[in-house]
């Protein structure tokens, strides 16, 4: 037999390598800025074009490159940063492995010109596909300029695999974010599309986290530090107020990388524990530095996982020194055995509007009255020891220990509940709320109390949380018009104003056709968003809230156009529903309920909360 292992040609080996390198046009930006850095930069500007399809152009201002340098950097493995293995546990740049501009060449059409200080002349080279087409000197301003083109075009199942240019830019702006936090002494400049996106001017850390992420981290930021023999720290936590239902803004480095880790996350929520709402997160920008010996940064093709020696010390000091900080600036609570604790409010409830209790006293109450006593209810001497008083508060009590609390009052029982359907040899039936229109109008009657609509049917007690019924009725009509015709808006006198960072104009801008069509009307100031007009159906007062919450779910992930439709809807249904009131007429309440139960979908609200509950003739005998 022939031998059948070869040697793979370079152009080919290239294009391997560069599947792991350049994934995304994010990854030619992450590769080349850092490199900039490397060569001691002190203003870096990026130009893209269609999110980098068509164009990503880096411009620093750094030491340059001789003409032999030039030509042996896109060479795979060709690095200035190590000479041998030891040097892998002492590095403190950024890229060292020499395969970056191997494998960005490999894939796109590359133009290099640089120049040194010392150089009368710059070098110019140009690359297709490894190939170098052209080398010849050229005057230019001294540092480095690459323009990377038509990225993937030899690769087209490669280049079909990207996502839409909202989606490359945004993961742009991710890579973008990673480098500028830890190198605020740089200048840094974004263009994206002719449009400048930012221009961040050297300054201290809290600056560049404002410029970055928007004037309400101004005065929400904690600092942290401590050093220690295992690690210094420093850096920022944001405090309560500014926490997400993702995880967006959280950020951290080990000697200005970028790294991902799980664990060390645990330790910032645990120092936050009791601080915050569930399934909300904190925002920190936090630097490690640590002994490069000590750490491995190599485990990973991207580098943003990183092995620890000493990472469960450096656990315990993180969530200490994050607690710590929160404590200085009387976030956390403080230990006094001086202090009444009785009227500590919960975290939870601290934007609750406090309400006034409600006392009833029962001004017909007799002790001496047998229906009064214990004995009294059980004494065959007295008719009326079954009276509607007594089986009211017995009902009132089956609803508390079912769980509904005090938010019912009961009506006459016997206009609600049939009692011959009591008795205790009734089996046992499966819970049913799916009731047809007929057998709604032959039931009743419903009452309204407080949020909820009671009613009785045969096989016990139905419970309606009608403002989530309207929400469901509300969100179904608005989606249904949806499909046909824009919403109708209602254009504001005086325009609301909303700061956003650069990640949530993204998300928004992504979606502003679906947002037009739905009836907002808005204007950008810089990093503010003017809304001019909102849907006719939002009340104004939860117009911000709703935005809130749609920017949310618009950076929880790719949306297609149904599911933004859907998210936004139902914001809108579930705004609407919270200045809604129904009428409390028998006629009114009647009517409502028939309606719901015509709707498709009946059980649940859009955001999947119940809306229907049923007590069972055995649920509420087993409560006696």
């Amino acid at each position: 037999m022939s031998d059948i292992i070869r040697l793979l040609p370079d152009h080919v080996a290239n294009q391997i390598a560069a599947g792991e390198v350049v994934q995304r046009p994010a990854s030619v930006v992450k590769e080349l800025v850092e490199n900039s850095i490397d060569a001691g930069a002190t203003k870096i500007e990026l130009h893209i074009k269609d999110a980098g399809r068509t164009l990503i152009q880096i411009v620093d201002n750094g030491k340059g490159m001789s003409p032999l340098d030039a030509r042996m950097c896109f060479e795979r493995h060709a690095t200035s940063k190590i000479a041998s293995a030891a040097d892998l546990f002492a590095l403190k740049t950024k890229g060292f492995r020499g395969e970056a501009l191997a494998s960005i060449a490999a894939i796109a059409h590359v133009t290099l010109q640089t120049k040194r200080a010392a150089d009368e002349l710059g070098t110019k080279i140009l690359i297709e596909g490894t190939e170098v087409i052209n080398q010849e000197p050229t005057q230019c301003a001294v540092g480095c300029n690459f323009e990377i083109k038509n990225l993937f075009f030899n690769v087209p199942a490669r280049r079909n695999f990207l996502k839409s240019d909202n989606v490359e830019f945004k993961h742009i702006i991710d890579e973008f974010e990673r480098v500028v936090l830890p190198h605020h002494d740089i200048a840094f400049r974004l263009v994206h599309n002719d449009q400048e996106i930012y221009n961040l001017a050297p300054g201290q850390l809290r600056k560049r986290i404002v410029d970055v992420f928007g004037k309400k981290f101004n005065d929400n930021l904690v600092p942290v530090t401590e050093q220690t023999d295992i690690v210094g720290l420093d850096g920022f936590v944001g405090k309560p107020e500014v926490a997400k239902k993702s995880r967006g803004e959280q950020f951290l480095f080990v000697n200005n990388r970028f790294f991902k880790d799980t664990y060390f996350n645990h330790a910032i929520s645990a120092a936050f524990e009791h601080l915050l709402p569930s399934k909300l997160f904190p925002s920190y920008f936090l630097f490690l530095e640590v002994d490069p010996k000590q750490i491995d940064v190599n485990v990973h093709p991207t580098k943003t996982e990183i092995k620890f020696e000493e990472d469960k010390a450096i656990y315990s000091i993180i969530r200490s020194a994050v607690r710590l900080g929160l404590g200085k600036f009387n976030i956390t609570p403080t230990l006094d055995f001086e202090r009444e604790t009785e009227f500590d409010i919960p975290v939870s409830m601290l934007s609750q509007t406090p309400v006034a209790p409600e006392i009833r006293v029962d001004k017909t109450y007799n002790p001496f009255h047998i229906q009064n006593t214990r004995e009294g209810q059980f004494s065959g001497g007295n008719s009326n020891s079954g009276s509607s008083t007594t089986k009211d508060k017995a009902f009132s009590s089956a609803l508390n220990k079912a769980g509904f609390g005090s938010q019912f009052q009961s009506a006459s029982l016997d206009e609600m509940w049939n009692s011959e359907a009591v008795n205790e040899e009734i089996e046992e039936k499966p819970v049913q709320v799916e009731l047809d229109v007929e057998t709604l109008k032959s039931i009743g009657p419903f009452i309204l109390k407080g949020s909820f609509i009671i009613g009785s049917v045969p096989e016990g007690l139905l419970v309606i949380q009608y403002r989530r019924a309207y929400e469901r009725m509300l969100y179904d009509d608005l989606m249904r018009g949806f499909f046909v015709n824009p919403l109708a808006s209602q254009q504001l006198i005086f325009p609301m104003e909303k700061v956003m960072s650069k990640q949530e104009q993204l998300a928004w801008n992504e979606h502003e056709k679906t947002l037009s069509r739905i009836g907002f009307n808005w204007s950008w100031v810089e990093q503010e968003l003017h809304i001019d007009g909102i849907p006719q159906i939002l009340d104004e007062s939860t117009v911000l809230s709703c935005v809130d919450k749609i920017l949310e779910q618009l950076q929880m992930g790719t949306l297609d156009k149904g599911e933004i439709a859907h998210t936004v809807l139902a914001q809108i249904a579930f705004g609407g529903s919270m200045s809604f009131k129904l009428q409390n007429n028998q006629e009114a309440v009647s009517d409502f309920v028939s309606r719901l139960f015509e709707a498709d979908e009946h059980t649940f609200s859009p955001s999947g909360k119940r809306i229907i509950a049923q007590i069972t003739n055995e649920q509420l005998i087993q409560l006696f």
